[in-house]
């Protein structure tokens, strides 16, 4: 009986020996990760000393300080070092002159936590020097007689969604009809595609559902839950639109005659100027980044330009002073107020940069290597030390005599692609239509990857006569 009891207790003491064991070595890890935390953060403290920040808390950061920017503007008007959590911080940029140094280094690269579908593939694609290397090649497809004919094409898709707009005779939510138009215009000019409505809706639902989860692409366990598998059906919906778009123009270059007719083009569109690039080693571009690149202008090109046109119309519906019809003969009144409700409104709130050199500021402040660095665009733009009164619409701020830093004013896109779709929606808009906002239904900017509103964008169009 004694001994059955003994060889049943060595196992016993055997398993304990080792919860023992592992206990310890669990400990040690724990202490040993805690210790490089610690390390890393007085690394980090050395480094941000210099730039005045809120106190922060030990673990969590300014994660509880996210909604209290402009505050932090209006107390440390050039940067500020930002916590999330206790061992990882970045730089808020928002003074002109420490943007100009940042964006004035070419050699930096993009880091983003934007919707990222797989190897290969950015909805938002910034990639520092891959970037720079390939961007030449694009440079026709914005040539001013490439451009030039897209002005009728714009002019089509404008119509169509107003007359969606007014069916209901009250205030309606008009950004998702305004990311449609803008689709619309992309796949017609730079894709020569007119696509159908619904593939259309489905596309901008994807994209919207992406926008949602943006920030949690690069956790696993995320990918694991059931908003992580409709991430991956939203990516998925994405890139098949891209794809039918991409396929369709390869088969329709295997028709006889089609490929010689396009290369006698004396402007080839966006699409085509792709599919006929060379490198520099004269090699062609590779099926992922020939994917990546549809994939981006695509998303810049309509979920930038839907959110710009949808706050410059409320902007110029609280302000109904600016709609009057003779100023919109005048294009370069018209221009004035479009960026200025760009200034109140960046479509994209901010990018961020990693910085690939040490980098030496204005006042002799410094950064290494490997620093986050964010330039806050919607700080910059409400600046008060940059712009006086920055929560007060008024577009001389950009009349042709005014003069302000090269570096104050950062809309998302200074393209002229771009400027011609807001010009043509604005001027055709407001032509036809007075604008008044719907005062039980402010909007509430969501400045995440593009500037939304939380509860919506109503307006009310009444048809001039």
């Amino acid at each position: 009986m004694s001994v059955s009891v003994l060889n049943l207790t060595r196992p016993l003491g055997s398993v304990s020996g080792l919860l023992q064991v592992g206990s310890l070595v669990g400990l040690a890890l724990l202490l040993l990760k805690a210790a490089q935390l610690y390390l890393l953060r007085q690394w980090l403290l050395k480094r941000v000393q210099h730039f005045p920040s809120p106190p922060s808390h030990w673990l969590f950061g300014h994660i509880k300080e996210l909604q209290n920017l402009q505050k932090r503007v209006e107390k440390y008007p050039c940067v500020s070092p930002h916590w999330l959590w206790g061992s990882h911080v970045t730089l808020v940029v928002y003074d002109p002159d420490y943007v100009k140094v940042i964006l004035g280094r070419s050699d930096e690269s993009f880091f983003s936590t934007y919707p990222h579908c797989g190897p290969g593939y950015d909805l938002l694609l910034l990639n520092g020097q891959r970037w720079f290397q390939q961007q030449w090649m694009l440079t026709p497809a914005f040539h001013y007689d490439t451009l030039k004919p897209y002005v009728g094409l714009m002019a089509d898709s404008v119509p169509v969604t107003l007359e969606e707009l007014i069916r209901e005779n009250s205030h309606v939510e008009i950004f998702d009809d305004v990311s449609f138009m803008t689709l619309d215009t992309i796949m017609k000019c730079a894709f020569s595609s007119h696509g159908s409505h619904q593939i259309s809706q489905s596309y901008i639902q994807a994209i919207q559902d992406l926008m949602r989860s943006a920030f949690h692409q690069n956790d696993i366990i995320y990918r694991l839950t059931p908003e992580g598998c409709w991430n991956h059906r939203a990516c998925q919906l994405a890139h098949q639109h891209t794809d039918q778009v991409i396929k369709l123009r390869k088969a329709q270059l295997q028709e006889e005659g089609e490929l010689e007719k396009l290369r006698s083009k004396r402007h080839l569109d966006f699409l085509n100027i792709l599919l006929f690039a060379k490198m520099e080693d004269g090699s062609s571009l590779l099926d992922k980044d020939l994917h990546a690149k549809v994939d981006t202008f695509m998303f810049e090109g309509h979920d930038t330009t839907a959110s710009s046109n949808s706050w410059i119309l409320y902007a110029l519906a609280t302000h109904p002073e600016h709609q009057q019809r003779d100023h919109l003969d005048q294009m370069p009144y018209t221009t004035t107020c479009i960026k200025e409700a760009l200034r109140l409104y960046p479509p994209v709130p901010g990018i961020n940069r990693e910085l690939s050199k040490p980098n030496t500021f204005p006042d002799g402040c410094s950064l290494p290597k490997g620093f986050q660095v964010s330039l806050s665009i919607y700080a910059l733009h409400y600046n008060p030390k940059v712009w006086p009164n920055p929560e007060v619409f008024d577009p001389s701020w950009f009349a042709p005599d005014s003069a302000q830093h090269s570096h104050a004013f950062l809309p998302f896109s200074r393209g002229q692609f771009t400027m011609n779709q807001i010009n043509m929606a604005v001027a055709l808009t407001l032509h036809h239509f007075k604008l008044a906002p719907d005062p039980f239904r402010v909007p509430v900017p969501s400045p995440r990857i593009v500037l939304r509103s939380k509860n919506g964008i109503y307006l009310h169009l009444r048809k001039l006569l």
